[in-house]
């Protein structure tokens, strides 16, 4: 595993529980208004952080915290991912890992074997535009799957995007809801800027707070769940 970050407490990114957070490096999209580039752009890439130095930490807060999150980057590429997973499951913590969705073979087997119990994916946009928004020559079926498979999976989930309202028109956001129609969980996240991948992004934003609750209502409309964060 490449960590490339490693934060010890958090109470906002595993719903209801107290978690660690793991940060994998290394991402195969580009997005513009990423806003972990010291994981994504290979110049920009600090020191790794022992995987043994993790889970030695790890062993000691077993009472103390009740889940960790693996999340990057993109985890899905760490062709060691499967083992951390076991090493942590053993311990007895929860598992949540954010992805892409552009690895769906990794994702079905991180359900079949049982080592995620939470799966947070981003939908970067509606599928004829990823390619664009991702920067990356995805095949856009795969992301279909992913989702699919995340829906059909029977593990607690959610699907999110960031939202820069020079990026995404409200059309796309009403397309992504269309796409994962009947999802238990879909969020908007307004596009905050500070660090991002392309410097651009630094002055973009999100819509209003209005138009986002418009948005989240239009595609309530369409079946599942929806909330701005």
């Amino acid at each position: 595993m490449r960590i490339g970050g490693f934060k010890r407490f958090s109470v906002a990114d595993y719903p209801g529980k107290h978690c660690a957070i793991v940060f994998t490096q290394g991402c195969n999209f580009r997005c513009s208004y990423c806003h972990n580039p010291e994981l994504v752009d290979e110049s920009s890439y600090g020191n790794l952080i022992p995987v043994e130095d993790v889970l030695s930490f790890l062993e000691t807060r077993k009472s103390k915290l009740d889940a960790v999150v693996v999340t990057g980057g993109e985890p899905t590429l760490q062709p060691d991912l499967f083992d951390f997973l076991k090493k942590v499951k053993k311990m007895g913590f929860l598992i949540k890992v954010d992805t892409n969705g552009s690895r769906p073979d990794v994702i079905g087997k991180l359900v079949e074997s049982n080592l995620v119990d939470y799966i947070a994916m981003d939908a970067k946009g509606p599928l004829g535009r990823y390619r664009e928004i991702t920067r990356s020559n995805i095949d856009t079926a795969r992301i279909g799957e992913s989702m699919g498979l995340i829906m059909k999976s029977g593990k607690a989930y959610e699907f999110r995007t960031t939202v820069v309202n020079t990026q995404l028109t409200e059309k796309d956001l009403i397309a992504i809801g269309k796409t994962i129609k009947g999802a238990s969980s879909y969020v908007l996240q307004p596009f905050v800027a500070s660090k991002t991948l392309d410097p651009a992004f630094n002055v973009m934003t999100s819509y209003p707070p209005k138009k986002l609750l418009d948005l989240r209502d239009a595609i309530r409309s369409l079946g599942g769940r929806c909330e701005v964060r």
